[in-house]
């Protein structure tokens, strides 16, 4: 199998700047896929068809092997490193874990915090300036983003809103070194062939696991469609967002899963969806449409 190891020259291709219309609609795209692991994650535990951890190794897993079969059909080598594999796994298996115990609202306010928080203050590291309008804009969304979850936000338990915090922060590190990784199949499939093993490995502390059909269907949905390819767009999409837009837009995949509820899982539509939903997506369009100011551009991640 080709196969890039660490200590090879990264494969990389020179970055090339995309059209707006390419880098929204691959974003947007990209949204819709977490959105759906989202859907397809709630689907799996709402019947506890299928415990946390092994739904996790079977999304990773499997989307790994289609990943794979794709380079290899393309005849292409297999990149990645294992900075960002462990990013992916931790920020998979925390996120699983945490959920255990904490409510959708409470992990959503503290998953999306810590996103915003990472990315951002590398961003700002990295002289990437916002202007006042593009803040005012984050924080409308965020403001919308709790007003949207209140209902279900609740005092967490300290270790699991600990675990949900660092599944926030480790894939702001995912993607944030997705921006300079180069090729995003090459490198999606190295980084979930890598994370794969450390996936796997966590089903050793776990107790109480169980899978049936709908639970491993659902599993495979999320790992090949929304994860494998749903990555792969967002790896795509990175290198024409700056950290802060890269940062901002996540605040709308909440309100995707939301409406992919109305639409799939027979949930309501309510006053609260319709108006925070709204906020978010006005406060997210002020903040991206509006043009940062970056005084040093020699510091983009080089995904090493």
């Amino acid at each position: 199998m080709p196969f890039e190891s660490h200590d090879d020259p990264p494969l990389k291709t020179a970055p090339t700047p995309s059209p707006r219309w390419r880098v929204f609609a691959l974003t947007i795209a990209a949204l819709i896929g977490f959105a759906a692991n989202s859907l397809l994650c709630r689907l799996a535990l709402r019947d506890a068809s299928i415990d946390a951890l092994s739904f996790t190794a079977i999304r990773i897993v499997s989307g790994a092997l289609f990943l794979i079969a794709l380079m290899l059909f393309q005849r292409k080598r297999i990149a990645g490193n294992w900075i960002s594999a462990l990013a992916l796994a931790t920020y998979a298996v925390a996120f699983s874990l945490a959920y255990a115990a904490l409510s959708a609202g409470t992990g959503a306010v503290i998953l999306f915090g810590c996103v915003q928080f990472t990315m951002i203050a590398v961003g700002l590291a990295r002289n990437e300036r916002p202007a006042p309008l593009a803040w005012l804009g984050l924080g409308i969304g965020l403001v919308a983003l709790i007003a949207l979850v209140a209902p279900g936000i609740s005092a967490p338990p300290l270790f699991s809103a600990l675990l949900m915090a660092l599944a926030g922060a480790s894939w702001a590190i995912y993607s944030l070194r997705g921006r300079g990784a180069g090729d995003a199949i090459a490198n999606t499939a190295g980084n979930f062939l890598r994370a794969s093993p450390l996936v796997i490995a966590m089903l050793v502390f776990q107790t109480g696991a169980h899978l049936s059909s709908p639970g491993v269907i659902y599993a495979l949905l999320s790992g090949v469609v929304a994860s494998g390819i749903g990555y792969v767009l967002w790896y795509t999409a990175l290198p024409g967002l700056s950290a802060f837009r890269a940062a901002t837009v996540q605040l709308a995949v909440p309100v995707v899963a939301a409406l992919g509820g109305i639409l799939l899982l027979d949930e309501s539509l309510t006053l609260r969806l319709l108006l925070a939903g709204s906020a978010i997506l006005g406060g997210i369009i002020l903040a991206t449409l509006v043009k940062s100011r970056s005084v040093a551009t020699s510091h983009a991640p080089s995904g090493k």
